[in-house]
């Protein structure tokens, strides 16, 4: 995997590059539309590459081990050969999984116990083992086995977490360097920075991972109950540690707003549910701001979904046939919405490109943030 650094915004951290994979290339900065069980729930591949046009979607380690399995990912030829999805795939390391599961998981120096959530049966994850697990999902990115900490932790939690953190990075970088891929294509580890909230915690961090000289850094352990100002703090204080050659990302983030802010400090790649999570309860995230498709002020609004015609079904459908789907509880209403959702994420994502590329980004973020952030 390789990174070229096409332009900063010469009024911001604001960055715009290229990530070349073997499954193809990835322009920066880039939406990564999360696919958890091997798909991006509710869309087709087709919509995804020509509609939404996603370079690059994730799989998650934690629920592709559980199901189907990796006997049936290594017979398929991972996940690719599994979903028939050619363009790049991340895959997180299931961290953040365990992280969720608090009641049902135990945390040693060894790995994490925990107790599937389908069936209750136990398990053991170890930073080799995650590693082994990733190489059969044949991902071209894939993450490093990480404990993420809540936003609200002490700094004695928080310490002890980056410690145990620390020493399964250690492991993960052994173990991936001493194997290979299975598939015949590449794929390339990246290191995670936690420490919380504190910043003297994610300067280690970040002076660590950079260190270990990988193709690219993922910032995790935010957005997950800190004040945004504390999220905001955070990533610029890793970003002036980690390599500007080097792409970086924000795992798990998040609102447009948040996007924006972390593009403008120099964050390169994002990941979240809510396009799609959020569309499917009725809320679009549009141009002109965001809709709640469950108010009835929509039953009578024939205009177009987002007058910017971001994909197919913005100018196709209309606010009030689709708040009519949510009404009548019809599956093509989060159909539509989630793909529109996406194909905004994407948009935004893009337009920022574009506006780091002309030199203008602060200007026009500054412009468009108050408008898409608005409820209508």
């Amino acid at each position: 995997m390789e990174f070229t650094l096409h332009r900063t915004d010469g009024q911001s951290a604001a960055r715009a590059g290229r990530i070349d994979t073997d499954h193809g290339p990835i322009l920066t900065p880039i939406f990564m539309p999360v696919g958890t069980v091997g798909s991006v729930k509710g869309v087709m591949h087709r919509e995804l590459e020509h509609d939404v046009q996603a370079q690059i979607i994730l799989g998650n380690t934690y629920h592709l081990y559980l199901r189907p399995g990796l006997d049936v990912l290594r017979q398929a030829g991972g996940l690719h050969g599994f979903s028939t999805w050619r363009r790049p795939i991340l895959t997180d390391s299931g961290g953040y999984q365990v992280f969720s599961l608090a009641a049902n998981r135990k945390l040693t120096p060894e790995g994490a116990k925990f107790r599937s959530h389908i069936d209750g049966s136990p398990h053991m994850f170890t930073p080799e083992g995650v590693m082994d697990i990733q190489r059969v999902i044949g991902a071209d990115i894939v993450m490093a086995f990480d404990e993420c900490p809540p936003g609200t932790a002490s700094y004695d939690y928080a310490r002890r977490s980056l410690d145990l953190t620390e020493q399964w990075l250690a492991r993960c970088v052994a173990r991936f360097d001493a194997t290979e891929p299975l598939y015949g294509h590449g794929q390339a580890l990246f290191p995670i920075v936690q420490g919380c909230v504190y910043p003297d915690l994610r300067r280690r961090a970040a002076e660590n991972v950079a260190s270990l000289n990988r193709e690219g850094y993922a910032i995790g352990g935010l957005a997950v109950g800190e004040p945004a100002e504390k999220m905001y703090e955070m990533i610029e204080v890793v970003n002036q540690i980690l390599p500007a050659d080097r792409p970086r990302y924000l795992m798990g983030v998040g609102t447009p707003a948040n996007i924006l802010e972390a593009i403008e400090r120099g964050v390169d790649m994002f990941d979240c549910v809510m396009p799609t999570r959020n569309g499917r309860n009725g809320m679009l995230f549009t141009s002109q701001g965001v809709i709640n498709l469950r108010n009835k002020k929509w039953t009578n609004d024939f205009e177009p979904i987002d007058p910017e015609g971001i994909t197919y079904v913005d100018t196709q459908y209309t606010k009030a046939y689709l708040r009519h789907l949510f009404a009548a509880g019809e599956m093509l209403g989060p159909q539509i919405a989630s793909l529109h959702n996406l194909g905004f994420y994407l948009w935004l994502v893009g337009q920022a490109r574009q506006h780091i590329i002309e030199g203008d980004f602060a200007p026009w973020k500054r412009a468009l943030l108050p408008q898409i952030s608005r409820r209508l």
